[in-house]
């Protein structure tokens, strides 16, 4: 194995059929979402990658279909003959009926926490400051399950009150807290994007963010945002910036399969950052790909 190369846990692994699981979203997705995008093809997608296991994230698939797709993850994961080990689950901390959902599965070792996307047009800023929202997620810090935050990049400080209220529940910023990689684009960038002023106030908050132990920060979703024509050189300050807020034990790595389709594929996002962390410690390359994702969700 190349020097360049250590195992991989895949920690942001999304699968779907639209055939078996009713998601909403999909009708307005571009066509390399609005499709089968199942276990078949991801294994596809990643032949040749050392993906040693891989965690299952939520779908956001209609409300009544969380318990299906529960029972879908949980037979994959039965199965025994795929990289997929553990599950993030769908689950709204700020609706009443969030722990008789979670409940059911707090003793169930497969099921390592929940995530609400909280970018979406139904959770306004702030939605995740609401008492009962609050007190649910200290609840899954009590049952040891964690709490994917993916969020919009200008709603961080909203993180940093909610990773305040809940000091013993962990929680997992999703794809470097959406920061967009082209606002770091030179003014004079023929490709456009560039955003000074999102720059300093994500990495302000991302600073603040990171001061919380109990929040750990995923590298992953920014490849879906960048240009056609793009090197990993345009993702380094965003994955730079990660490391030296969070650390070396407290970011994990996901591909956000099949999404990145939307600018590079899971092999190009792969390579990309193992160019970028190339001159890493072996010990901080073992970390990002799999050892702190194998300590922070219990991974066998």
């Amino acid at each position: 194995m190349p020097k360049t190369e250590y195992p991989i846990v895949d920690t942001h692994q999304h699968l779907w059929d639209p055939k078996r699981l009713n998601l909403p979203w999909l009708e307005g997705a571009g066509s390399h979402l609005n499709r089968k995008n199942a276990i078949e093809e991801y294994n596809a997608a990643v032949e040749g990658l050392p993906i040693a296991s891989a965690i299952y994230m939520e779908v956001n698939a209609a409300p009544d279909q969380k318990l299906k797709e529960a029972k879908l993850v949980r037979q994959l994961i039965d199965a025994g003959t795929y990289v997929t080990s553990a599950a993030i689950l769908s689950a709204d901390p700020g609706s009443p009926n969030f722990r008789d959902f979670v409940d059911q599965f707090e003793s169930h070792a497969w099921v390592k926490g929940y995530r609400q996307v909280l970018h979406g047009g139904a959770t306004p800023p702030g939605d995740c400051l609401k008492a009962r929202f609050i007190n649910n997620c200290r609840h899954l810090g009590s049952s040891g399950k964690t709490f994917d935050l993916c969020m919009r990049p200008a709603e961080l400080k909203d993180a940093v009150r909610l990773a305040d209220a809940c000091p013993d529940t962990r929680f997992v910023l999703d794809h470097c807290g959406n920061i967009d990689p082209k606002a770091f684009f030179a003014p004079n960038d023929p490709r456009g994007g560039s955003n000074p002023n999102d720059v300093a106030r994500w990495k302000k908050d991302m600073a603040e963010l990171a001061g919380h132990p109990n929040v750990v920060c995923k590298i992953s979703g920014i490849i879906a945002r960048v240009p056609k024509q793009w090197t990993p050189d345009d993702l380094r300050p965003v994955v730079m910036h990660c490391l030296e807020a969070f650390g070396d034990q407290r970011i994990v790595f996901g591909t956000n399969w099949p999404v990145c389709n939307a600018g590079g594929t899971a092999r190009q996002w792969v390579k990309a950052l193992q160019q970028i962390t190339s001159d890493w410690s072996p010990e901080a390359q073992q970390r990002l790909w799999s050892e702190n994702a194998k300590s922070i969700y219990k991974l066998a």
